[in-house]
C-alpha cells in the first residue's frame, strides 16, 4: 500500500515537473530546412537528410525553449536514407519517439509558413540539400525575410550551406558576399564515387564564387562552425550542436540589445 502511495506521488511530481517546463514561454520558433530528395538528382543513387545535423541541433533549441518547425519543399515526408545511426543515444532516443518522427514525415510546405513567425533558419544536411533547395525561390524568400525583416538569423551545417549560397539581400548581393562562410569542404568529399558526379556544384568553389570566404577546419569531423553576426555556418554533423548554440547565443545577444533600446 505504502509503495503504491509512494508511486502516485512520485507520478504526479513528475507530472507536474514536466507540465511547468512544457508551459514556460516559448523563447520563439525556428524553422528547420530540410529535403525530400531520394536520389542524386535524376540517378538511381540514393541519398537523403541527415538525422543527426536534425537531432542534435533541434535538441539543443528545444532545451533552450525555442520551438522548432520543419519544411521542406514538397511539405511532405524527409527521407533519411542510411543517414541513422542506431548506435549513437541521441539519434536512437528521438527515431523511437513516435511524436517526433511523425513531424518528419508532416513537414510544412513554404505556402503554410509565415515567416513573420522565425526568429531563426537553420539548413540541415545530408547530402539530398544539394538537389532540393539551393534554387528553390520560395524558401530563399522566406529565409531572406526572416534575415532582413525579422533581424533573424540564418545557420546551416554541412552539406546544408548548398542552401544558402545563392540567398540574396533586398540590394541584390549575395548574403555571403565578403564573409566567412563554413559548410562540407572538397577536400573531404569522395569525389571518386559516383554521387558526386550527380553534384550540380561544389559548395565550397559556389561559395567563393559569389564572394564568401570558405573556411574549414582540416582536421574535420570536429565543431567547428563559424558566426559572422548573424550568419553562422558548420563544417559536419559533429558541429550541429554548435551551430545551434551559437544561434541561440546570438538570439540571447539581439534580445538584450533590443531591451537596452
Amino acid at each position: 500500500m505504502k509503495f503504491k502511495i509512494l508511486s502516485i506521488i512520485l507520478s504526479f511530481s513528475l507530472g507536474l515537473s514536466n507540465q511547468v517546463h512544457s508551459e514556460q514561454e516559448s523563447k520563439g520558433n525556428i524553422l528547420f530546412i530540410m529535403y525530400n530528395a531520394k536520389t542524386y538528382g535524376d540517378s538511381d543513387i540514393e541519398t537523403g537528410t541527415s538525422f543527426a545535423e536534425i537531432v542534435y541541433a533541434y535538441d539543443v533549441f528545444v532545451k533552450h525553449n525555442y520551438k522548432v518547425d520543419f519544411l521542406t519543399p514538397d511539405g511532405e515526408s524527409i527521407h533519411l536514407g542510411d543517414y541513422y545511426k542506431a548506435k549513437y543515444p541521441l539519434q536512437y532516443r528521438y527515431f523511437n519517439d513516435s511524436g517526433f518522427m511523425i513531424r518528419l514525415k508532416t513537414t510544412l510546405k513554404p505556402s503554410e509558413v509565415n515567416p513573420k513567425t522565425y526568429k531563426a533558419v537553420y539548413y540541415v544536411g545530408g547530402r539530398a540539400a544539394m538537389h532540393d533547395v539551393p534554387d528553390n525561390e520560395a524558401i530563399q524568400n522566406i529565409a531572406m525575410e526572416i534575415y532582413e525583416k525579422k533581424n533573424g538569423v540564418i545557420s546551416a551545417v554541412c552539406h546544408g550551406t548548398a542552401g544558402i549560397v545563392n540567398l540574396k539581400t533586398n540590394n541584390g548581393d549575395f548574403l555571403i558576399n565578403g564573409k566567412k562562410v563554413n559548410g562540407y569542404p572538397d577536400a573531404f568529399e569522395r569525389k571518386e564515387k559516383p554521387y558526386y558526379e550527380e553534384f550540380p556544384f561544389s559548395i565550397e568553389k559556389k561559395v567563393n564564387k559569389h564572394g564568401g570566404h570558405f573556411t574549414y577546419s582540416a582536421n574535420g569531423w570536429d565543431s567547428y562552425a563559424i558566426a559572422e553576426n548573424r550568419l553562422i555556418t558548420g563544417q559536419a554533423p559533429t558541429a550541429s550542436a554548435k551551430v545551434a548554440e551559437l544561434v541561440v547565443a546570438k538570439l540571447q545577444k539581439n534580445q538584450n540589445q533590443s531591451k537596452n533600446n
